[in-house]
């Protein structure tokens, strides 16, 4: 599955009273369908999912997904301490119809997170998951720090097919790249290269005239079948794919260091500063793509400041204030965040004042 591109880890956003406010995730996910992003992420660090209840993970879950649109890849933070809590929350994601799991690093009993149990951990999970699995790690919250050799090992695994590294080490990334270049795998893709899932694949054979069947453009039904290739353009329904080559997929979570990560290999981000800037974090990939690096460079040195500033000291609910400045629901937090004083509020609107999207 193609991971290419920039995923916001939306928030979880709540009444004062603590409570999830449901009709305000509608809203924010169908505001960020709308934006160029690749994707969206439910239930990261950003989601505050490590201080919502069992039910209220799978409740955040149903609403974000039903709000989503269609041609959005869809993925759900399932990561628990146990890989059998993990599994039960994947379950429930990929019968909601997720189509990626995203899973954290255990930490909690860290003098016994050796290579061999996370390993294990990761293994187990990937061998047993409906669906395809990415790695997060995410230090600066965990205390854990999963190392490029052990991520390269798992690379190994068909079914784990990428990271999310929030370490901000652009050296690791670049690590992680060349030692997982190796492996050759193949992803469905649009006729433009963008994002194809299972999800929509079956949504579009359902849809279509041909009740579903595959169909290779320019062959005609009595040809024999061709192996599909990446010049090959075959039709689901009303969708044309053709396929495309991928390897294990390293994705990042530091804006302020984006350019640089893509330069080190990355093929995309999953960013907490995309949750009130979805389309300037996007101006910098799309840039990149294109082969513009002095246009990469100079969005990347718009939003660095700010980036590093809102989500790497203010955290969430700096995000979220963030949020509320341009036209999403922020909110507040859960305890243990506290409010923002005033004047953080009005230094996250300075900052802010140019990036309003």
């Amino acid at each position: 599955m193609l991971l290419h591109g920039i995923f916001p880890p939306i928030t979880t956003p709540f009444y004062p009273d603590g409570n999830v406010y449901f009709k305000k995730l509608e809203s924010n996910v169908e505001r960020y369908s709308r934006t160029p992003v690749a994707g969206i992420v439910v239930l990261g660090s950003t989601g505050e999912a490590i201080l919502l209840s069992d039910q209220e993970r799978r409740d955040v879950l149903k609403v974000a997904r039903e709000a989503a649109a269609p041609n959005k890849v869809l993925v759900a933070g399932t990561g628990s301490e146990s890989a059998i809590d993990t599994l039960r929350l994947t379950e429930y994601a990929a019968e909601l119809g997720y189509d990626v799991a995203m899973v954290r690093t255990p930490h909690y009993y860290k003098k016994q997170m050796q290579s061999a149990n996370i390993l294990a951990f990761y293994r187990t999970v990937a061998d047993r998951s409906p669906l395809p699995v990415i790695i997060y790690n995410f230090p600066q919250a965990t205390g854990y720090d999963i190392s490029a050799d052990l991520v390269i090992e798992l690379a190994e695994h068909p079914n784990l097919i990428g990271i999310k590294e929030s370490s901000g080490d652009v050296e690791k990334v670049h690590k992680m790249v060349e030692g997982t270049r190796h492996i050759k795998r193949s992803a469905t893709v649009t006729e433009t290269f963008d994002a194809v899932t299972p999800r929509m694949l079956a949504a579009s054979a359902s849809a279509g005239s041909n009740g579903g069947e595959l169909v290779q453009v320019g062959v005609s039904s009595s040809a024999p079948p061709i192996k599909p290739s990446s010049s090959a353009v075959s039709v689901v329904g009303k969708m044309k794919t053709r396929q495309k080559e991928v390897g294990f997929q390293v994705m990042v979570g530091a804006a302020n260091k984006l350019q640089p990560s893509l330069d080190a290999g990355a093929v995309g981000a999953i960013l907490a500063f995309a949750c009130p800037a979805p389309t300037a974090c996007y101006e910098i990939y799309a840039a990149w793509k294109e082969g513009d690096a002095d246009l990469a460079r100079l969005k990347q040195d718009r939003i660095s400041h700010a980036a590093e500033r809102v989500v790497g000291d203010l955290g969430i609910p700096g995000v979220k204030h963030g949020m509320d400045f341009n036209g999403y629901f922020g909110g507040p937090s859960r305890l243990p965040f506290l409010p923002l004083t005033a004047d953080l509020k009005s230094e996250i609107e300075r900052m802010l004042a140019d990036i309003r999207n």
